[in-house]
């Protein structure tokens, strides 16, 4: 299943592209991919996007970029 997110607050096209690659590398993410021209986070999974995967998703992020949301 493929889900797009908006991002809020993503400041560089540097962040966008580290992000990019620690999502991919989370277990259950298929591909993800992490647009700093559009603002948007989207993520491909065999299954449903579940909580406990955003949580993660959203950990990697604010990691990368402590400033960023991701708009459920």
């Amino acid at each position: 299943m493929k889900k797009t997110f908006k991002l809020e607050d993503l400041d560089c096209a540097n962040c966008a592209a580290k992000m990019e690659c620690a999502i991919n590398k989370l277990d259950d993410v298929k591909h993800a991919s992490v647009s700093f021209l559009t603002q948007k986070l989207t993520v491909e999974t065999d299954g449903e996007v579940s909580d406990d995967l955003m949580k993660k998703i959203a950990k990697v992020c604010r990691k990368v970029e402590p400033d960023c949301r991701i708009i459920l």
